[in-house]
């Protein structure tokens, strides 16, 4: 039986601290391990009497809020396929994703009630806020907790998009276990500890990170239902105590740009994962709090595979190392995994007729990396994103870092762009600070700061300036957009 309701909610001290909630309109509440369980036992009894059985799924539109915790932990309990989506998805989205999925029931915020409509939702529906005040079930209205197995299906997380629609991947129950070894090796939270994972419900890193691995480690999570504010992060560090930060390379970056940074007395660990991030914002980070940030990455499908280890440094600039035990390799400059040694592989695209399970050969990720001689990962582009110019290959991650670096530039991207001599030469899509105008004169000085930060080769022979950059909204670049422009 693998049940990670039964096994680490049910099974902890049921007055040991689980979550700390901030709301939206600034109420702080507690809520300890029984009072999870018992909320999670009571949102299972809703959801059978709305007819939703084992392997059916259920899909989940709520904030960083206890009543996704509970969904998310009720649905574990009873073999439901659960389905979290971020509250940023458009009517559009969520039609893409109730088509592929087939939900059985929808767990909601009130808040959610027009974009549900407006996607045509017209099944079962529990409403929220408010669960972990609901009064319990009538006895033996609680259904039994399934026995279940490695294999069986947990959880639905969608890809970003990129590159085209977004693909539906399902986990098995062995995600939920598997998350052990980065939750030990990488997040390294400690029993007591309080965590604080910043990704949006809906995530791929917010499923494994907001409360599953530091749960598993015997720390409490936080949940903040807010909009992002440089100033009131590092406040709610402070006023919290928290232990261990884990948040995306864009939020790290702009809190660096935006507010000035201090130390924190309870803070011990930063981590990041979801893009790569670039060496000046480590170092700022680090002149200013006395800590690294320990980068680390993985894949929707994968869940996380490399890291830069507790107790060793951390690599500027670098992924990190395998996770131990995850066997990695580099065939041809991409990076490969071979799946039997991923404890948190997926099982394969919903509605593929064969799922990709772990005997279906190395799973090539599409990321193109280097090792340097001691096993470290520096990440390069996607397969699709290495621009060959003049025969040279030219990874953009090298070059957005160069242009990052300049006093003038708040954000960059670098893409191919064709040329008759050349196949292809770099293109820079610049987003500018406040207080800098677009102009050729700029544009030579960027030129300029790349020759001086990197191969003379790298830099780009063209331009542009932006205002901002076309996103998906877990605030990856799309690539393939800019090439089209």
């Amino acid at each position: 039986m693998a049940n990670f309701a039964v096994d680490v909610v049910e099974a902890a001290d049921p007055e040991a601290l689980a979550l700390v909630e901030l709301d939206r309109a600034g109420t702080r509440r507690e809520h300890r391990f029984g009072a999870v369980a018992q909320a999670a036992r009571t949102m299972a009894a809703h959801l059978d009497r709305h007819g939703v059985r084992r392997g059916d799924v259920v899909l989940t539109l709520a904030g960083n809020q206890p009543d996704w915790v509970v969904a998310m932990v009720a649905c574990f309990r009873q073999g439901y396929v659960v389905l979290p989506c971020t509250e940023q998805l458009r009517a559009k989205d969520l039609m893409l994703r109730l088509a592929v999925a087939r939900p059985a029931a929808v767990i909601a915020d009130g808040r959610n009630a027009e974009v549900l409509e407006q996607a045509g939702w017209d099944g079962p529906t529990i409403w929220g806020p408010g669960v972990m005040d609901w009064p319990a079930p009538a006895a033996g209205a609680v259904p039994d907790p399934a026995d279940l197995d490695a294999l069986d299906p947990c959880l639905i997380t969608f890809t970003s998009g990129t590159a085209g629609e977004p693909k539906a991947v399902l986990h098995g129950q062995r995600y939920l276990d598997g998350q052990r070894l980065q939750a030990e090796h990488w997040l390294a939270a400690r029993p007591g500890d309080l965590v604080w994972c910043t990704a949006a419900s809906g995530w791929s890193k917010s499923a494994r990170n907001v409360f599953i691995a530091p749960w598993l480690r015997g720390a409490a999570a936080l949940l903040h239902d807010a909009r992002f504010d440089p100033a009131e992060r590092l406040d709610l560090l402070e006023r919290e105590r928290v232990n261990v930060l884990c948040m995306a390379p864009t939020e790290y970056r702009v809190i660096a740009k935006r507010v000035a940074l201090r130390r924190f007395a309870d803070l011990r660990a930063l981590v990041a994962a979801g893009e790569a991030l670039n060496p000046e914002v480590l170092e700022v980070w680090r002149a200013a709090t006395g800590l690294e940030i320990r980068d680390g990455y993985g894949q929707t499908e994968t869940g996380q595979m490399t890291g830069n280890l507790e107790g060793a440094p951390a690599r500027a600039g670098s992924m990190g190392r395998a996770l131990p035990g995850v066997k990695l390799w580099i065939d041809d400059g991409e990076l490969v995994a071979d799946p039997a040694t991923v404890p948190t592989f997926f099982l394969g695209y919903l509605g593929d007729a064969a799922p990709a399970g772990a005997g279906d050969g190395p799973w090539r990720t599409g990321d193109r990396v280097v090792m340097d001689p001691d096993g470290y990962l520096f990440f390069e582009g996607r397969t699709d994103d290495v621009i060959i110019s003049a025969g040279y290959r030219i990874g953009p991650f090298e070059v957005e870092s160069a242009l990052i670096a300049h006093a003038a530039v708040a954000e960059a991207a670098v893409v191919a762009a064709p040329d008759d001599e050349r196949g292809s030469v770099v293109r820079a899509i610049v987003v500018l600070r406040d207080g800098h105008a677009p102009s050729d004169t700029l544009a030579r000085e960027l030129q300029d700061h790349v020759k001086d930060l990197t191969a003379p080769y790298k830099y780009p022979r063209i331009v542009d300036f932006a205002d901002d950059l076309p996103k998906t909204s877990s605030g990856k670049i799309r690539r393939a957009q800019l090439r089209g422009g």
